[in-house]
């Protein structure tokens, strides 16, 4: 049999260093504080979490369901669901409906017990259910309310129908600030001895957005890779151009001849095995940041729109390069236009 310590070492990071408790956790203050306090006066309503991934519902609702029940009884009285499990109306009648029906023992202790009389259902990434299976929920939510409280999670709060909205407290979860991010980030460092660079730890927070488990999985990647996690490191691992490689292409569609600019992107990116999908994406960030005119910005950000069209319904990734270069070359042309009728006031002025 495999020692704790062995299963422990070879759990994934985002795994092994999961917040397993309230006090564990590095963001959402104000949810946490609500949370213990319906715990704490036995009030727990139906809750809906919703927010962008990796910015820790599932990890909250776990913490919760700690708190309210014993390692003993968490098996029996936790049923957690999530989108690898069949997600159609048969689960809500047959899975849910028996589990809901079914009272712990919990139910029977006196009111004085530190265990909640009450059930919890957790439907990870309810973004998966069929709209049938949503209303179905709909009224067992109501009918074992008395046994039973629903935790739904999804990433977008439109995917959920109203009726299911109105019975739940909502709670959202936005992406994690940096500066919540970095001491965690640091503690995993530490504790696996891996070497990472100022850049690379700015890498890291860039690529992931606020999301926490990328963070986690990408540093693990990078360091199982190469010897030091870095901004190189870290780009190359996640298959992205790096800032530097896209200054470089953004300087040379701004200077340089259309060929050139085409021949430049193909032996810089493409020869390197990036995705057009990628390069545009990064060009979309940079852009904001041009000292440009509106009419200039406004033109260079619709040509990217269409390309990134035209991509997802198949379209040739060179002939779309072409389109990204011509976007660039029109924002050009109307820059020279606007500086030209600038001086032509300054004159008459």
């Amino acid at each position: 049999m495999l020692s704790t310590r062995t299963v422990a070492s070879n759990l994934p990071w985002v795994e092994k260093y999961r917040p397993s408790k309230f006090d564990e956790l590095v963001a959402h203050e104000q949810v946490v504080k609500t949370l213990t306090r319906f715990i704490e006066n036995r009030t727990l309503p139906h809750l809906l979490f919703y927010g962008p991934p990796g910015t820790g519902k599932t990890t909250t609702v776990l913490a919760a369901a700690r708190k309210m029940y014993s390692p003993a009884k968490m098996a029996s009285m936790v049923l957690e669901l999530n989108a690898s499990d069949e997600r159609g109306i048969d689960v809500v009648r047959n899975t849910i409906v028996t589990f809901a029906q079914t009272k712990g023992l919990q139910s029977f202790a006196s009111a004085s017990s530190e265990q909640l009389p009450f059930k919890l259902v957790i439907l990870d990434e309810a973004d998966a259910m069929t709209r049938d299976a949503q209303n179905a929920l709909r009224r067992v939510i109501e009918k074992y309310t008395d046994n039973v409280r629903f935790c739904i999670i999804c990433n977008y709060l439109a995917s959920i129908i109203p009726a299911i909205q109105s019975r739940c407290t909502r709670f959202r979860f936005a992406p994690l600030d940096q500066q919540l991010i970095v001491p965690r980030l640091q503690h995993i460092v530490d504790s696996e001895s891996v070497k990472m660079t100022p850049d690379g730890q700015k890498a890291l927070l860039t690529v992931s957005k606020g999301d926490m488990r990328t963070v986690i999985n990408t540093l693990q990647s990078t360091a199982m890779s190469f010897d030091t996690v870095s901004e190189s490191t870290v780009y190359q691992c996640i298959g992205q151009p790096t800032p530097n490689e896209m200054k470089e292409v953004v300087t040379c569609l701004l200077n340089k001849p259309s060929k050139e600019c085409m021949e430049t992107i193909k032996s810089r990116l493409f020869m390197n095995g990036y995705a057009l999908q990628d390069v545009i994406t990064h060009l979309h960030d940079i852009v904001f940041t041009m000292d440009i005119p509106d009419e200039a910005m406004t033109s260079i950000i619709c040509g990217l729109g269409e390309v990134e069209e035209n991509l997802a319904s198949g379209c040739s990734n060179e002939l779309q390069l072409a389109a990204v270069v011509a976007a660039f070359f029109e924002a050009k042309s109307l820059c020279v236009k606007e500086m030209r009728n600038a001086d032509v006031e300054a004159m008459e002025f």
